[in-house]
């Protein structure tokens, strides 16, 4: 059987549209789009929360297909991937990080977007704990990453961005 062959458009997917390829720390360069995606959002009045429906329905959608489009992009394209680079979770895919960063982003509490100093707080929070659990690796992240192909690639993000969101949400709302 032949090895699948990672398509241009998956290339660009997989690696957040070449962040991948940037070092040290290619997973910290591909979390960055989406933390800078809800800050600009948020600095122009589409916020998670206080907003009205209209712009609140749009910060989270917004969100939700980032982190959508990037894990199907993991999925889709994984084992193309791993073959294409030769190694299993290769450093260069950083679409996983992409959505998992999405997951603490989406649920930032009004107040958490109050001001610019809240703002700037927030985001940053949210980044660091979103990297940090996902360097970690905590239980159950540590073992997704069995699963073979995209989602073994995908899995440990995703529970890395809702360790960040837990952390993220008592943070904020102990302040």
């Amino acid at each position: 059987m032949a090895e699948p062959v990672l398509s241009p458009l998956g290339k660009a997917l997989v690696t957040t549209f070449g962040l991948g390829h940037m070092r040290p720390a290619s997973g910290t360069w591909g979390s960055m789009p989406t933390v800078a995606l809800a800050g600009g959002l948020i600095f122009l009045g589409v916020r998670p929360e206080g907003s009205g429906p209209a712009m609140s329905a749009a910060y989270h959608g917004a969100l939700l297909a980032v982190l959508v489009v990037f894990s199907w992009a993991c999925v889709a394209f994984g084992s193309a991937a791993e073959a294409h680079f030769g190694k299993k979770d290769p450093g260069s895919v950083v679409a996983d990080e992409t959505a998992g960063q999405a997951i603490p982003l989406m649920a930032l509490p009004a107040g958490a977007t109050n001001g610019l100093p809240h703002l700037l707080f927030a985001l940053a929070l949210a980044f660091v704990a979103f990297r940090v659990c996902d360097i970690a690796k905590l239980w159950p992240a540590n073992g997704l990453q069995r699963h073979g192909g995209g989602w073994g690639i995908l899995l440990d993000d995703l529970a890395a961005g809702v360790q960040a969101l837990v952390i993220v949400q008592v943070v904020l709302r102990a302040m």
